[in-house]
């Protein structure tokens, strides 16, 4: 008996629905993906399973005060579908937009909600994946059968986020909360609030906050990089006074962006100090001569380490200046009644504590996989152009970049996989499974990504879990999407890395 049987032994009156393609979330990957199955591969019976009561993914699940992308929607936004307002945008913005892409393209009834899979099983006998999952609304096993498995899940675990433990938690007399499980009973009205953390949450609660909190401070071990503009692109604007058409602004405006980042990516790279320079020199401006930008907006790290977070207006730094907010860089010696203590001795008072202290890593959607039998060890298997996987048919991730906007590469693996898909129906074969060549196989085998490349926490501590990168682009996510665009395409599905059968 199989592992797959032995924990989810179905009812013998229960009945296996069977799809061509089976999407792994309706999230911004998910609903991108199902787009792309109905318009790229016509007559494709297809099915979306979501464990949340809607769709959404980071933006249904996220409720924290002032949630918003860190990325403009031009390019977080989809190709296909024009975005006419702030570039960036609420999450309640977001899903409207994402709402109308199920609407406008009849999405809704291949989704299906409150669906959590357990496990995923693969047969090269039969070349289909079995997916056992279960109703969280009525406790019950659905079981499903597909021959390929598009894994759109995100990258973190929606439960709960990543919350350190400190020496004296328990000994905290206020309330300790992180954003991603943010209680919809919490009142801060005048309350004293620390925020830890330095990343885009943290930056977007704080003056989200600042208003209504008696004080609010960011606490953070060092600092982060952030970008300050309006939240507003001026061709798109100029484009619309002209009345142009929104279709055209759409592409037109990604492009500039596009343009624009890869200039600022490379820039970073090639002359890191002027670039530093320039992103100090704008929180300078809203700050003034005298604050210490060099203690509290000096990472260690050379730009583009870690994510660069947009500052719509720059609103953290107007908190700051008004007063209503304030930074202090500092490690935490423990939690004591009142608050924190720091390692320089000084006490934080709080009334309530928020981790900002990102997230757990989420590999693959926490399901137990199994093929032919045996466990698969995720970490064993090498990426291909971070989307398949050796020794692992008939399965695409999405992934996307770090420098760029997520969606970018949905849009790209969902070209890739609706091709992969349409090959496979025309030479007639059931089974695609991505295999080291020959000249391959004395490569050498590197961690997922290059710690000196990018190197937030979420990734560091959980790098052992992913699979690993080989040292030719092939083998490799490469984040760099302005080649990737070309690559992708041109990508020959008959080159020997595609075994068939």
């Amino acid at each position: 008996m199989s592992m797959t049987q032995t924990r989810h032994a179905p009812a013998a009156t229960e009945r296996t629905e069977n799809f061509d393609v089976l999407v792994v979330g309706a999230g911004i990957s998910g609903i991108g993906a199902a787009y792309h199955l109905t318009k790229q591969c016509p007559g494709t019976s297809f099915v979306v399973l979501e464990t949340q009561d809607s769709f959404g993914g980071t933006w249904h699940t996220h409720r924290y005060p002032g949630i918003r992308s860190d990325s403009d929607l031009y390019t977080f936004g989809y190709r296909f579908k024009p975005w006419t307002t702030a570039p960036i945008a609420t999450s309640a913005e977001i899903k409207h937009y994402m709402g109308e892409v199920i609407e406008e393209n009849d999405l809704g009834p291949h989704i299906r909600y409150r669906h959590r899979i357990d496990t995923a099983s693969w047969s090269s006998e039969d070349n289909l994946w079995t997916i056992e999952a279960t109703r969280t609304d009525t406790g019950e096993t659905a079981r499903f059968t597909a021959n390929f498995l598009w894994m759109c899940q995100g990258y973190y675990r929606h439960s709960e986020g990543y919350t350190p433990e400190w020496d004296g938690m328990e000994s905290f007399k206020g309330r300790i909360v992180h954003p991603q499980n943010w209680p919809e009973d919490l009142d801060y009205t005048g309350k004293n609030v620390v925020v830890i953390g330095s990343g885009a949450t943290a930056a977007t609660l704080i003056p989200a906050m600042a208003e209504d909190c008696g004080h609010i401070t960011m606490l953070q071990r060092s600092p982060t990089y952030f970008r300050t503009g309006r939240n507003a692109v001026e061709l798109a604007d100029e484009l619309r006074a002209l009345g142009v058409d929104e279709t055209w602004i759409h592409e037109i405006v990604r492009r500039k962006i596009l343009h624009d980042q890869s200039v600022f990516t490379n820039r970073s790279f090639s002359e890191p100090e002027t670039v530093k320079r320039e992103l100090l020199g704008a929180v300078r401006s809203y700050l003034g001569p005298d604050y210490d930008v060099a203690t509290h907006f000096t990472p260690r790290y050379r730009p583009w380490r870690q994510r660069i977070a947009f500052i719509p207006d720059g609103d953290l730094f107007q908190g700051v200046r008004s007063g209503k907010a304030s930074i202090v860089t500092d490690e935490i010696e423990r939690f004591v009644e009142s608050g924190i203590q720091l390692k320089s001795g000084k006490i934080l008072e709080a009334d309530i504590i928020i981790t900002a202290t990102g997230f757990n890593l989420n590999v693959l959607g926490d399901i137990d996989f199994v093929i032919d039998g045996k466990p698969l060890v995720f970490s064993d298997t090498v990426t291909y152009r971070g989307m398949m996987f050796t020794g692992v048919p008939n399965m695409a991730w999405v992934f996307g970049y770090f420098r760029a906007s997520w969606t970018l590469r949905a849009d790209l693996v969902a070209d890739f996989v609706c091709r992969l898909l349409n090959h496979m129906k025309e030479k007639g074969v059931r089974r695609v499974v991505p295999s080291l060549r020959a000249e391959d196989k004395d490569m050498k085998l590197l961690s997922w990504i290059d710690p000196e490349n990018f190197n937030p926490g979420y990734l560091m501590r959980g790098m052992h879990l992913l699979p690993k990168r080989g040292d030719k682009p092939m083998w490799q996510h490469t984040q760099d999407y302005w080649n990737e665009k070309d690559e992708f395409p041109a990508i020959n599905l008959d080159n020997e890395e595609f075994v068939y059968g």
